[in-house]
C-alpha cells in the first residue's frame, strides 16, 4: 500500500526541512499543498493541487492515488492543522506524519517563554466565548486567530469580563520577511491592526486587586463583598464543599448563589469544569461579579434570572447546590432532578425545618439517597476584652444521592 506522506513545513522556507522530508517531496508523483507551501518547491515536475476549501475533493483524490502523495502543511500536521481533519476521513494506517516546528513552538522561542505549561486555543471558526473560557481558566495560552475572533476581539471580551491582567505578545508573518513581535498588553491590542497571520500569546501577571490564594479551603467571610448577612459561612462553607464531592471535570449549578462564595471556592476545586452561579437578586448579582473578578475565577459564570426557568439552556449538571430557592424548591428540585445523571448528587444549606422537611419529602419520593448533618457554628468575638462566643443559626447540610 502507497502511504500518504503528511509533512510539516516550517517557518523558514525549504531550509526548515530535514532531509527526510525534502528526499520525499523530491520523491513524491503528487504534491498537495496551500499556495504558500507549493510555492517553496517552484520547479516540482509531478502533479500539484492547492489546498484552500477543497477539503473533501482532497480527500477524493487521495483515495484515488497512485504513486507516492505528499501533503504539506505549516509546522506540525497533527497540531491544528490538517492532520486531524485527514485522519477522520482516511484510515490512520495509511499516513505517515512528519512533524516541523509549528508556529506556536517558534512563537514561544522568539518571547524566550516556556510553553510546556501553556494552553492552547484556536478561534478558527469557533465561537469567541468558549475561546476565551479556556483562556481565562489557564495562566498561560497561545491563541490562532482567525479574521472575525481577531487579536482585538479577544482583548475586548476579556476586558468585559474583567479578566485584563494578561501580558500579551503578538507574533505575526513568523519567519517571514515581515516578521513583528510586539509586546504589549491586553488594551493594549486593541490599537492593533493584527496581520491575518498570527499568534497570540497571553501569560497571566497576578497583580492589581486579584488575590492568588494557595490551596486552602475556607476563606474568611470578610473578604467577600456582599449584601449583609447573605453569605454561605466559612465553616459551614466547608463542609458543604465536602458533601458535594466535587471532581476536577465536573458541571456545578450553584442556585442561589447569593455572594458567589461556594462557587468561588469551587472554581479552586474544578480546574477543568464550569461552575454556574445563578442569581435572581440585582443587588447580589453586582456583588458576585466583583468577587469574581477579586478572586480571578477562572471557570465561574454569572446566571441572571429566576430558578427553575434560566436553568433550561445550561450544560446538565454532576452536582447542584441550592442555598437559596426563592419560594420555588420543588420546581428547582424537579428540573435537577430530571437534568442529573445517575449517581448525580444535589447538595441543600437550609436553615429552617420547612426547608428541611420539603427537601426531605421530596428526596423520599424520588428514591434519593439522603444523609442529613446539622452544623452548628459559634466563633470568638474579636476585639473585645473577654473570650466569648458568638453563635449562628444552626444549618443542615442536606446531600442527596440519585439512584
Amino acid at each position: 500500500m502507497n502511504k500518504i506522506y503528511v509533512v510539516g513545513a516550517g517557518v523558514a522556507g525549504q531550509e526548515g526541512f530535514s532531509r527526510r522530508a525534502l528526499e520525499l517531496i523530491e520523491g513524491a508523483d503528487l504534491l498537495i499543498g496551500g499556495e504558500r507551501q507549493l510555492a517553496l518547491f517552484p520547479d516540482f515536475g509531478g502533479e500539484t493541487m492547492v489546498i484552500d476549501s477543497n477539503l473533501p475533493a482532497v480527500v477524493e483524490r487521495l483515495r484515488s492515488r497512485q504513486g507516492r502523495p505528499v501533503v504539506l502543511a505549516s509546522g506540525d500536521p497533527l497540531f491544528f492543522g490538517i492532520g486531524r481533519y485527514l485522519l477522520r476521513n482516511l484510515p490512520d494506517e495509511e499516513f505517515e506524519f512528519v512533524p516541523n516546528v509549528s508556529s506556536v513552538q517558534y512563537a514561544f522561542a522568539k518571547i524566550r517563554q516556556p510553553w510546556d505549561d501553556a494552553v492552547f486555543v484556536s478561534t478558527h471558526g469557533r465561537d469567541l466565548k468558549l475561546a476565551v473560557d479556556r483562556i481565562v481558566a489557564n495562566d498561560k495560552a497561545a491563541v490562532l486567530t482567525d479574521e472575525v475572533n481577531t487579536p482585538a476581539a479577544i482583548a475586548r471580551e476579556l476586558i468585559e469580563r474583567g479578566r485584563e491582567g494578561y501580558a500579551a505578545w503578538l507574533c505575526e508573518n513568523l519567519g517571514g520577511a515581515d516578521e513583528r513581535i510586539v509586546e504589549t498588553d491586553v488594551r493594549g491590542l486593541l490599537e492593533i491592526d493584527a496581520a491575518p497571520l498570527n499568534v497570540l500569546i497571553l501569560v497571566k501577571q497576578f497583580e492589581g486587586e486579584s488575590r492568588d490564594r494557595g490551596s486552602w479551603l475556607g476563606i474568611p467571610d470578610d473578604e467577600f463583598a456582599t449584601v449583609k448577612k447573605l453569605i454561605t459561612k466559612e465553616e459551614v462553607r466547608v463542609v458543604t464543599l465536602a458533601k458535594l464531592r466535587l471532581r476536577h471535570d465536573m458541571v456545578l449549578w450553584d442556585i442561589g448563589a447569593g455572594s458567589g462564595s461556594i462557587s468561588i471556592e469551587a472554581d479552586h476545586l474544578l480546574p477543568n469544569g464550569k461552575i454556574f452561579a445563578v442569581e435572581r437578586n440585582a443587588e447580589c448579582r453586582a456583588f458576585i461579579k466583583q468577587n469574581l473578578q477579586a478572586f480571578n475565577t477562572r471557570n465561574v459564570h454569572l446566571v441572571e434570572g429566576d430558578a427553575p426557568e434560566c436553568l433550561e439552556d445550561l450544560p446538565d449538571p454532576d452536582r447542584v447546590f441550592i442555598g437559596g430557592s426563592g419560594g420555588h424548591l420543588w420546581e428547582i428540585l424537579e428540573v435537577a432532578d430530571r437534568r442529573l445523571p445517575a449517581d448525580g448528587r444535589i447538595v441543600l444549606n437550609a436553615i429552617t425545618l420547612d426547608t428541611l422537611t420539603a427537601a426531605n419529602e421530596f428526596f423520599a419520593n424520588a428514591g434519593y439517597r439522603v444523609e442529613v448533618v446539622t452544623i452548628n457554628v459559634a466563633r470568638t468575638r474579636p476585639l473585645t476584652d473577654y473570650k466569648m462566643f458568638e453563635a449562628y443559626n444552626p444549618v443542615y447540610i442536606i446531600s442527596a444521592d440519585k439512584q
